[in-house]
Order: structure tokens, then C-alpha cells, then sequence
């Protein structure tokens, strides 16, 4: 049984599922967007949303911690430089994953996990609207 045992197995050793979603993480803060199945972005969401924290925090062992799972050096510069002040005053939800529909070889569900941009969201955050009077 799988008690308390959080996280996708996605048929994959434990070792094979750790090289996946560092690569998936990796190419996400290279290329701002992937395109990916649904179980697999889910998974990779949550790696990528602790990585921009720890780039957020912007210290030594945050670097540290990032390079653990972001293998390439150059990456880890970009999401410390470039994508973590984006992020400053944003208290999460770094990434949205909006699901494109099947892909035609195996019917996978597949999905694109992008990073959200700031000056977007800022634009589009919905107005408040009155409760209705009854």
C-alpha cells in the first residue's frame, strides 16, 4: 500500500523518475515553456515552484540546493538573474499548466507547463464583484 507516499511513479525507477524531472525542470527555466503529458508536467510543477523559492531566497545554500536538481550551471544563472526578481513579490503559483488535448501516436493527454509572466497577470487579476442583493 502507499501510505503517505506523495508523488507519480510515472513507470519509472526512482532514479530514472529523479533524471526525468530534473530534465524537464531544467528545460522549463531554459526555454520558459515545455510541452509535455499531463502526469508529467504535474510532477515537474512542483520541482520547478521549489526551485524559483529557492531562487527567490538568492543565497549561497539556495544555489546549492538548486544545483541539485538543475544540473546546468548557466540555468541555474538565468532562473537566479533573470526569473527569480520577477517573482519577488509573488507569494507563488510561478506556473500555469494548460492542457493542449491528445497527441495522435499513443493518446496521451499531453500539456504545456509554462512559466507565468508578471506583467500578465498583473493586467488580467480579475475584479472583485458585488454579492448580490437578495
Amino acid at each position: 500500500m502507499r501510505h503517505l507516499r506523495r508523488g507519480r511513479k510515472l513507470s519509472r525507477t526512482r532514479e530514472h523518475r529523479r533524471a526525468l524531472i530534473s530534465n524537464l525542470t531544467t528545460a522549463l527555466f531554459a526555454k520558459d515553456s515545455i510541452v509535455t503529458t499531463v502526469p508529467k508536467a504535474k510532477e515537474a510543477r512542483k520541482t520547478a515552484e521549489r526551485m524559483i523559492r529557492f531562487a527567490v531566497r538568492g543565497d549561497l545554500a539556495a544555489r546549492r540546493e538548486v544545483l541539485r536538481t538543475v544540473k546546468n550551471e548557466s540555468v541555474v544563472k538565468k532562473l537566479f538573474d533573470e526569473i527569480a526578481p520577477k517573482y519577488r513579490e509573488r507569494p507563488g503559483g510561478y506556473t500555469r499548466i494548460m492542457r493542449l488535448g491528445r497527441r495522435k501516436g499513443d493518446n496521451a493527454e499531453t500539456a504545456i507547463l509554462q512559466l507565468v509572466d508578471v506583467s500578465e497577470t498583473e493586467k488580467k487579476t480579475p475584479k472583485r464583484r458585488r454579492k448580490r442583493e437578495k
